[in-house]
């Protein structure tokens, strides 16, 4: 038989309530661990005087009676009895016995005192116990008793008053049996009453929570708090564990009080008392103690005469009083050289403290975190700032804790004290888990072999880093302008604000230049013709006009065609489950909508502890697809996406040149690009008729020849505006066609890679929150030199290319500077048009 026995849920029975946890049998002693508290209760085998089981619904329990009067009550076991009585009577040497209770219902029998339970029985059956630890006051009326008890916040429903009727007899003589009882209850019971000296006082104690100045007295079984409005009386069983924290500026220091049951002052409850102290303030306190009574009560752990700073007196006289281990800061030292992180948690500021054992905040509200405790851990920006971040601790609870605005320069010492604890970081992938054992959570300072191999293994992390920097990797994963720009480099989103900007310029130049070929022969008629442009301008306004050109691209989108014959994408893990445990869902929870149902199915995905059978059915389904992708590309599929892309190149193309052709009188871009000189000669000619003597005869040959002229102008624009839709806009194409693609940035080489991977790992996530959780990775992730050499690479590749295709006649803004030409263009026919009109203007004065 083993040497132990160990049981993982088991509850135990504290003030009224049943509290989870994990109870462990050995052959010296019983230890219980809560999972609320992490506090560790010892039993010793020496001190059990009974040790019966109950029998309960679907269950059995443990009643274990102690030499001193206490009662321990633990609930949980299944079908185990035979075994556990084996091992209590090899290493106890007790027999296990069944303790049988009455079945009568009655609400009259007798009530037996031993040790610290009342026993309720019925012909001699019992009926009910009660602990008389949890009974806060017992008063007395004629032949009836009333027993208070204390309320427990845990418990969903308290058992606050129970009252017993007693009867007078005869056979009790002088003896008053309520009194009796009365007295029998009040023995045992757990009411403080004020009495004797203080073993020492503090006066005007400045108090975080709850808010004051008090004077804290402390007694043998208790401590008081006395305030000027309020007054707490707390029993020292009721203490889990002291803190002594230093304040981050170094002149301060933080005394703090753990409490299970809490202090309550109206409807607030306390859990913490946090103290705050100077520390260059002193105090001399003589114990009223003698040598000899030191001595036995607390083995020469106090002196007579105690002085000091008052924060060193008060810890070392509660940790003895009180018995708990007096918890200090662990070995992590932050950026500023003190153990404390200036944080804010819940809208207040506050100082974080990572402990060897857990993590604490101080002060408002105080939260104390075991390692045991956290499910994962996770670094987040912090807002829009790039001076800070947010540290959450989510618990197994599913509780999350976020501490925001901490300094990014916290950033590497906090990681490496996560992972010298191996603790688990989320979006990491790894599997660090806190080793959970029943060790009492507040031995902080403790030394043991565990931790000594955790720095072990941090120092050779340290030394395989071959001292690189690593606050430069922090600088890295949160500066936020490297992520924009990362993701800038794959998606221009210039280009579109750049082409409809140019695009309604050009539209502009169009209206301005409308009529440019004509020189109007008189200035009667140019002013007709100005007033008629400017009653078109008022009657269109523009914006109108831009908000039709961006809805007409609009109306001719064409969905895309799909290939029947292309293989179908493989489900994921999740989808396989999905789709096989559909009909179960349906059965178990009947009525459910189709998007309630994938809601469900998604929280039992979450609780599925083994996803590897589905995991391996959507891997072996993406090696097919992948395979049969080959083969239907090999066997010509999948031909037509270029032969459509390239259409659609055509039709924008065209597009752009209609949009831009806008206007009476406009020439394509490409046309004033690469033929200036037929506009040059027509303004030539207009220049050498205006500067001929006007005579009657002349003026009429003017005319026709203006007329003439302008015919002839209109046919040549004609025919080169239909060879540049024709052969120049070809061209274009054919060489934005052939013009490299610009290469990947190392983030989106690496989130290509990394795509699939986060699906698995976070099933149902949208495509728009796959590149916000991927950058989350990116920022984490701190070797990525793999990635930004295939990036260096690329862009090497991307040069050549270029090199290449320019030297081939390409250019590198295709498409850009002929824009900006045609501009210049427009520009220079406006001025030229503007010096034949004052030529014109100085002839006719002439």
């Amino acid at each position: 038989m083993a040497d132990f026995l160990e049981y993982s849920s088991i509850s135990s029975e504290i003030r009224g309530a049943m509290c989870p946890g994990k109870l462990k049998m050995t052959d010296t002693a019983m230890v219980f661990k809560s999972d609320k508290t992490g506090k560790v209760e010892q039993i010793n085998s020496s001190d059990i005087e009974l040790l019966n089981y109950q029998r309960f619904v679907g269950s059995f329990g443990l009643r274990v009676f102690l030499k001193n009067g206490s009662l321990h009550r633990f609930l949980g076991f299944t079908g185990d009895e035979a075994k556990i009585a084996e091992f209590v009577k090899k290493n106890y040497k007790l027999d296990m016995l069944e303790k049988e209770l009455s079945m009568r219902g009655w609400n009259w029998g007798s009530v037996q005192f031993k040790g610290a339970v009342l026993s309720f029985d019925v012909e001699n059956k019992t009926s009910f116990e009660i602990p008389l630890n949890h009974v806060s006051q017992c008063n007395v009326g004629k032949n009836e008793v009333t027993v208070e008890f204390h309320r427990n916040d845990d418990a969903p429903v308290s058992l606050m008053e129970m009252r017993f009727h007693i009867p007078t007899s005869e056979s009790a003589g002088d003896v008053d049996p309520v009194e009796a009882f009365q007295e029998n209850v009040m023995k045992q019971a757990s009411v403080i009453s004020v009495s004797g000296d203080a073993i020492a006082i503090f006066r005007e104690i400045h108090c975080l929570t709850p808010r004051g100045r008090y004077d804290i007295k402390v007694f043998q079984s208790f401590f008081q708090l006395h305030g000027k409005t309020y007054d707490f009386k707390i029993p020292t069983s009721s203490v889990l564990r002291l803190f002594l924290l230093p304040h981050k500026d170094n002149r301060q220091m933080f005394f703090v009080i753990s409490l299970d049951p809490p202090i309550k002052q109206g409807q607030t409850r306390y859990h913490f008392l946090v103290t705050l102290f100077q520390m260059d303030e002193e105090t001399n306190i003589e114990l009223p103690f003698t040598e000899e009574e030191l001595k036995e009560k607390y083995e020469d752990k106090l002196t007579k005469e105690l002085s000091g700073p008052v924060y060193e007196v008060l810890g070392k006289i509660m940790k003895v009083i009180i018995n708990r281990k007096l918890t200090g800061p662990g070995t992590f030292i932050g950026h500023s050289g003190t153990p404390a992180i200036g944080c804010s948690f819940k809208a207040a500021a506050g100082y974080l403290y990572p402990l060897e054992r857990g993590f604490i905040y101080v002060h408002k509200p105080p939260v104390h975190i075991r390692f045991e405790e956290i499910s994962t851990v996770n670094f987040a920006r912090s807002g829009g700032s790039t001076r800070s971040f947010d540290f959450e601790i989510e618990l197994k609870t599913g509780t999350v804790h976020t501490f925001s605005s901490i300094e990014k320069e916290e950033y590497s010492k906090l990681f490496d004290f996560i992972v010298s604890k191996k603790l688990n970081v989320k979006n990491t992938g790894g599997k660090a888990s806190y080793k959970d054992d029943f060790a009492d959570s507040d031995n902080e300072g403790e030394p043991d072999a565990y931790l000594a191999r955790v720095k072990a293994e941090a120092k050779e992390r340290d030394e395989d880093d071959d001292g690189s920097d690593s606050e430069e990797s922090t600088d890295e994963d949160f500066n936020p302008n490297q992520q924009e720009s990362d993701v800038a480099e794959e998606f221009d989103s210039n280009v579109e604000s750049s082409s409809d900007d140019s695009d309604d310029e050009d539209g502009s130049g169009g209206d301005s230049d409308d009529g440019s070929g004509s020189d109007g022969g008189r200035e009667k008629k140019r002013d007709k013709k100005k007033e008629k442009k400017e009653k078109v301008k008022e009657k269109a306004p523009k914006p109108k006009k831009e908000k039709k050109e961006k809805k007409e691209p609009k109306a001719k989108k064409s969905k895309k065609s799909k290939d029947p014959n292309a293989p179908k994408r493989p489900s994921t893990a999740f989808m396989l489950f999905m789709n096989a445990s559909r009909e179960q869902i349906k059965k178990d929870f009947p009525g459910l909508s189709i998007t309630e149902m994938s809601k469900k199915g998604g929280e039992l995905w979450k609780e599925l502890k083994d996803k590897k059978e589905w995991e391996a059915k959507a891997a072996k389904a993406k090696d097919d697809y992948t395979e049969a992708m080959a083969a239907w590309k090999a066997s010509g599929g999948g031909t037509d996406g270029g032969d459509k892309g390239e259409k659609r190149k055509k039709s924008t193309a065209k597009k752009s040149s209609d949009s831009a052709m806008k206007g009476s009188g406009f020439k394509s871009k490409e046309f004033i690009e690469g033929d200036d000189s037929s506009s040059d000669e027509d303004t030539k000619k207009d220049t050498k008729k205006s500067k001929a003597p006007e005579s009657a005869d002349k003026k009429k040959k003017s005319k026709k020849s203006d007329s003439e002229s302008e015919m002839s102008a209109s046919e040549e624009e004609e025919e080169d505006e239909d060879m540049s839709e024709g052969t120049k806009t070809r061209k274009v194409i054919a060489t934005m066609a052939e013009k490299p693609k610009r290469p990947l940035s190392a983030y989106m080489l690496w989130l290509n890679s990394a795509r699939e991977q986060i699906k698995k790992e976070n099933p149902g996530i949208k495509v728009t929150e796959i590149a916000k959780k991927g950058g989350e990775l990116w920022r984490g992730m701190k070797d990525k030199s793999e990635w930004e050499y295939k990036a260096a690479k690329m862009k090497d590749e991307y040069n050549k290319q270029m090199q290449d295709f320019e030297r081939n006649g390409g250019s590198k803004d295709a498409g850009t500077k002929k824009k900006k030409g045609a501009k210049k263009v427009v520009k220079k026919s406006k001025k030229k048009d503007s010096e034949d009109e004052d030529d014109e203007s100085g002839d006719e004065s002439d």
